[in-house]
């Protein structure tokens, strides 16, 4: 009988010092909060800048849908426009046909559809190895870029056109100057990082670090590894088309471009510039990779690729780690001050 209590209180601790654990890795850091006031301090600091700065959001959420595959599943992708295309068509036709006029309920319609799309063919990625998956994915994007192509209501070569988007809930008309589009576009970033941040600091998503790290005992402590891979393939697919139907909602128009090869080139190019597994990595890389892009465009337009490039082969041959140290005492400091001004907040409430 002691023993058994024992062994029930040992449990119970474990359970404890689990939950605790959970906590401490959901709790908000003070740079996080710092980090989104920052980005909601730029609706008003920078006015003009608004049509850019709806671009980086919307490069950021798809950003971070690769970075739920790459970074915590470990599932690399080399065509993932395929979900961001599919969703932006999808919301461009829904509009065009006036299917659905409203543009969030729009939006969370083309996200659905796009979340069945990455259901059907996660079964395709779960078969062979990483090799495997990196062709088929590419494959799939070809394939649906090569539809978008020769069908009729998809405008072909030349794009859909017509679209024109009602106002948001019925109250926000979006405006030339980029206005509403980033204030809208901006909150449903930071709605769906919420959820993301939910997912990843659940046991769903330290099981999927589990298996990222090493399959074969995730699966012999009983993980279903297959159906965890389906699952988060399926939400980062609606993520990424969701990201498409932004993008399509905003400028009211939607390409072959959004399927393009270059497209999924962009997004893993951001993933490495700003770092994986950890969300904000595709956020900060979006930030840096846009605005980067902007300035070489404006000082080479001929050449920006090239340094861009460049920059990436830097990275790669120096290493992030010994990039990130040189920055390691300014963010020591930073999170000193803050978490000294957070304590000064909570003490004074």
């Amino acid at each position: 009988m002691m023993a058994a209590e024992e062994s029930g209180d040992a449990s119970r601790t474990l359970v404890a010092q689990a939950n605790a654990a959970l906590a401490a890795r959901a709790r908000w850091s003070p740079l996080e909060i710092a980090f989104w006031l920052a980005a909601a301090a730029s609706i008003f600091l920078f006015p003009t800048k608004h049509l850019i700065l709806t671009e980086i959001a919307i490069l950021g959420l798809f950003a971070l849908s690769l970075d739920l595959l790459l970074g915590y599943a470990g599932i690399v992708s080399l065509g993932h426009a395929a979900f961001f295309g599919f969703g932006a068509y999808a919301a461009g036709l829904l509009a065009k046909y006036h299917v659905v006029n409203e543009p969030v309920l729009a939006l969370l319609a083309s996200g659905i559809a796009t979340m069945l799309l990455g259901f059907v063919t996660s079964f395709l990625v779960l078969r062979g190895s990483d090799l495997t998956r990196l062709m088929v994915t590419l494959g799939v994007a070809l394939v649906l870029r090569e539809i978008a192509n020769r069908l009729e209501i998809t405008g072909g070569a030349d794009g859909l056109q017509g679209i024109v988007m009602d106002p948001i809930l019925g109250r926000f008309s979006f405006d030339i100057y980029g206005h509403v589009a980033y204030v809208y576009s901006l909150i449903m970033l930071f709605a769906l990082f919420l959820v993301a941040r939910r997912i990843v600091n659940s046991p769903f998503g330290l099981s999927l670090r589990s298996l990222k790290g090493n399959p074969l005992r995730a699966a012999a402590i009983g993980i279903h590894v297959n159906g965890r891979l389906v699952a988060i393939y399926t939400i980062a697919a609606g993520y990424a088309g969701i990201a498409g139907a932004l993008l399509t909602q905003t400028t009211q128009f939607a390409s072959l471009s959004v399927l393009d090869f270059e497209r999924s080139a962009d997004v893993l190019l951001i993933l490495i510039i700003g770092g994986t597994g950890y969300l904000y990595g595709g956020l900060i890389g979006a930030v840096l990779f846009k605005l980067m892009q902007d300035w070489l465009a404006n000082l080479t337009p001929q050449y920006w690729q090239f340094w861009i490039g460049l920059i990436l082969v830097i990275i790669v041959l120096v290493g992030r780690d010994r990039i990130t140290r040189t920055t390691d005492p300014i963010r020591a400091l930073v999170q000193r001050a803050t978490d000294r001004v957070w304590s000064g907040v909570r003490g004074s409430g």
